[in-house]
């Protein structure tokens, strides 16, 4: 179907909304009134630079308080509607947003209403004009779809018809399936938008919370079916009042917006773009950094050994078990600082999984490779994280392992404690204790690019997103979401902080490292010489109150720094290494039937990485 987006969704001047618009793919525009008054260009400049961009005018919006109210009063809306109508003559646009009245002045009478918007749309209709009736979730005395309908329905004329408002409904618990009861050729326009379930003043909610179909917990895609089967055939258009969305760059805001409707569409048939590969594991985890030292004495101290080099580009493979990570020292690393750049999927089908990022607007990154080199398909996730979709060791494809030459190494470095009584082993058999596999990904989003981060995980490469949480932060709240493939062998917990900031590119990423045996880890790793994030005494005396632990284990954390949470499915244990530039790495021991990532505790640990100043 036809895209459409509202002015006000986008930021920036007229022009600026225009042109993002129409480079993300948009094939229409909502022009609101506030962008065309403020707006240096004349109706007729816009109407050509809309059609140089290939984007039609597909709704002028919104015109205010016309019915119910007194004739005098009409009379004067009728004069200021004529105006509008010409206006609209100028511009191109050949339907006009009505909404409800919210005027002290209206009356609870629906057959004056009727009788006015007729009057109304007798004007329209010498203009060669629609006009569209929508009722507003805070209307005066209209404020649900349904009514607005039987108003229209009274009123009997061709150049009226209804709007509907996906937010204007779901937001009032309005029930969408009496949509199919509406004729599809009254249907005039349908406005997408979502917005998060938050128990707040209906006006408040839609004027700073909404955001595009997917990033909410409004059912959307069920509200744009009844509207397909009621016989609608007007474009789908996203109307999105949001702050955020206000202060970020139009352009990636407008490719987001698009995305949501590609994948809107899709969720109630009416595209098939190829279908979602889902991710089966972590490959690898890519870390720049100017100076590798102090990230080869932490890996070292984690049991992790140099395997192998790239046989062209300066990057080393690092492992442990089934964890893998890169060390690139190469121009970005000497710009940018030390920061985790990449992320390997391991997918069933790379070709598959790039097909269906590129068909959902993920930007496809450039590769410079050796003819040898195995085809890695990679694209940008919002924040700039390269994604390569990999396949490691598999016969059938090239593996990105054969790109690395294997180097002599030094065995993984293990000290004794009373609770290890293992003996080195090779970096693809860790000994108990030893780090398995990564457990997750922690990446920090910038400030704008929360919520198409959440809808870009799950759409772009089909990971599950779980409810957002909010975590306290010395200095403000931080908000969470987790992604995750079915079993959790891929997780990636996305966070932003609350508001921009100066330093928000110096907000911290990490790499949790799963264990079996936390303990004897941390105790190894410590006595490598890695040094582990302290945590205060006044988190464990809380901690004795809130669990009955184990002989010894309380003393064990309070030592070492480990921090436990548990739910009904089992327990998790988690401890911290210091920061070197904006990486830390998380050691984690997780029961089989836990799914969080220890919420409860990232207060403790921001307050303690506040007071420890990163290692550059």
């Amino acid at each position: 179907m036809r895209t459409s987006i509202a002015t006000v969704s986008l930021s920036g001047a007229l022009t600026e909304k225009l042109t993002a618009a129409a480079r993300a793919g948009f094939d229409g525009v909502e022009i609101f009134e506030n962008d065309l008054l403020a707006s240096p260009l004349t109706p007729e400049e816009v109407r050509a630079r809309c059609a140089d961009l290939g984007l039609s005018i597909d709704l002028y919006q919104p015109m205010r308080d016309i019915e119910a109210v007194p004739s005098e009063e009409f009379a004067r809306n009728l004069r200021r509607a004529e105006h509008k109508f010409r206006l609209m003559e100028r511009l191109g646009a050949d339907t006009v947003l009505v909404c409800s009245s919210v005027s002290p002045l209206a009356e609870d009478d629906d057959a004056l209403a009727a009788f006015q918007l007729r009057r109304l749309a007798e004007l329209a209709e010498g203009f060669g004009i629609r006009v569209a009736y929508e009722a507003l979730a805070w209307g005066r005395h209209v404020s649900t779809y349904d009514h607005a309908w039987r108003i229209v329905e009274a009123a009997d004329h061709p150049a009226l018809g209804t709007c509907l408002d996906s937010f204007h409904i779901l937001a009032r618990g309005s029930d969408p399936k009496g949509i199919e009861d509406i004729p599809g050729e009254k249907i005039f326009f349908l406005q997408l938008a979502d917005a998060p379930l938050m128990a707040m003043d209906v006006l408040q909610w839609s004027r700073h919370y909404r955001c595009f179909p997917g990033q909410g917990g409004f059912d959307v895609a069920g509200l744009v079916g009844h509207v397909m089967r009621a016989g609608y055939e007007g474009p789908l258009s996203l109307e999105v009042f949001n702050d955020v969305f206000r202060q970020a760059e139009a352009g990636p805001t407008a490719v987001d917006a698009l995305r949501s409707l590609l994948v809107l569409q899709e969720s109630v048939g009416l595209t098939e773009p190829p279908a979602p590969v889902v991710p089966t594991g972590i490959a690898f985890a890519e870390l720049v950094t100017p100076d590798v030292e102090p990230l080869s004495e932490i890996l070292e101290a984690l049991g992790f050994a140099r395997t192998a080099r790239h046989r062209s580009k300066p990057v080393d493979l690092w492992q442990q078990g089934e964890a893998r990570l890169l060390l690139n020292t190469g121009p970005a690393a000497r710009r940018d600082g030390t920061q985790l750049a990449a992320v390997g999927l391991e997918s069933p089908d790379p070709a598959g999984a790039a097909r269906r990022a590129e068909a959902l607007l993920a930007p496809v990154l450039p590769r410079r490779r050796a003819p040898e080199d195995a085809p890695l398909e990679a694209v940008a996730a919002p924040d700039g994280t390269e994604l390569f979709f990999c396949a490691t060791d598999r016969p059938e494809l090239p593996s990105w392992t054969g790109d690395f030459e294997p180097t002599a190494h030094k065995s993984p470095v293990v000290h004794k404690s009373p609770a290890a009584h293992e003996s080195p082993a090779s970096p693809n058999s860790p000994v108990s204790g030893g780090i398995h596999r990564i457990d997750h990904l922690a990446l920090t989003q910038p400030w704008h690019q929360f919520d198409e981060a959440a809808l870009f995980h799950h759409s772009v490469l089909g990971l599950g997103a779980q409810e957002s949480v909010d975590v306290a932060d010395p200095y403000g709240l931080l908000r969470s979401r987790a992604v995750t493939n079915a079993d959790g062998s891929v997780r990636i917990a996305l966070g932003v902080g609350a508001a921009p900031s100066a330093d928000e590119g110096g907000r911290a990423q990490h790499i949790a490292l799963a264990t079996g045996d936390i303990v004897t880890a941390a105790r190894r790793f410590r006595d490598a010489g890695g040094r582990l994030l302290p945590i205060p005494a006044n988190y464990y005396d809380d901690l004795a109150a809130k669990y009955e632990l184990g002989d010894g284990e309380l003393e064990a954390y309070r030592e070492l720094g480990i921090l436990y949470d548990r739910d009904a499915d089992g327990a998790f244990r988690h401890c911290y290494t210091e920061t070197i530039g904006r990486v830390f790495f998380e050691l984690v021991q997780r029961d089989a039937g836990y799914r969080g990532y220890g919420a409860q505790n990232a207060p403790v640990r921001l307050a303690a990485q506040h007071v420890r100043r990163p290692v550059r």
